[in-house]
């Protein structure tokens, strides 16, 4: 009888989708933080990724939306990456200043990672020029995590610490409005102890009136 040969397994084809993605999204944020936004192009994504550009185009209709996801998923590899404890709630230790700070404080270190650096900067100036994608990044990662913050306002002003009257969305803009544009307009450095100056300052104009 003639030697059976086992059959060989189809290709996966969500794995190799999955493998070209990855390639896509790594090679995006590469060269946004090797050369900048307006020198990155989808021929160059395809090239750095090793995929032809009409795999991009089938999946994402420009460059700024390509950033976009490979920046989303990005967030997410650090987050299981702390366990998931990025996506949780801001402590609440009973000491809110030190809470906010701690948060604060690691966004500081966010922001300086190039890594996080040069793809923010680059879908924040093109969110001012497209409006969509502005609208998507907005939804997609700003607002969750200042809902955040919000809900952390909240609980202070139930235990008495944040006057009652203040609006909660205002509040976390006193916290990290100026923290952002520190680091947008590198007007100054972004430090530990600027993000304190923040909290302390912050907390003292949100302290409940006499």
């Amino acid at each position: 009888m003639p030697e059976t040969r086992p059959a060989k397994a189809a290709p996966d084809a969500s794995r190799r989708s999955e493998r070209s993605r990855r390639a896509i999204f790594d090679a995006a944020l590469a060269l946004v933080s090797e050369a900048g936004y307006a020198k990155t192009t989808i021929e160059g994504i395809a090239a750095r990724a090793g995929v032809g550009k009409q795999t991009i185009y089938r999946w994402w209709p420009s460059k700024a939306a390509v950033l976009l996801d490979a920046f989303l998923d990005l967030a997410a590899r650090a987050n299981e990456a702390l366990g998931g404890e990025g996506d949780s709630e801001i402590p609440d230790t009973g000491d809110l200043a030190a809470d906010l700070k701690l948060v604060l404080r690691a966004t500081v270190d966010e922001l300086a990672d190039p890594a996080f650096d040069g793809p923010t900067r680059a879908l924040a100036a093109e969110g001012v020029v497209d409006p969509e994608l502005g609208a998507r990044f907005t939804e997609a990662l700003l607002e969750p995590q200042l809902q955040y913050y919000v809900r952390r306002i909240e609980a202070a002003q139930a235990k008495g610490d944040i006057d009652p009257a203040v609006d909660p969305r205002v509040a976390v803009e006193l916290l990290v409005g100026p923290l952002h544009h520190r680091w947008i307009h590198r007007t100054l450095p972004l430090t530990h102890a600027y993000a304190d100056t923040l909290v302390d300052l912050a907390l003292r104009g949100l302290a409940p009136r006499p």
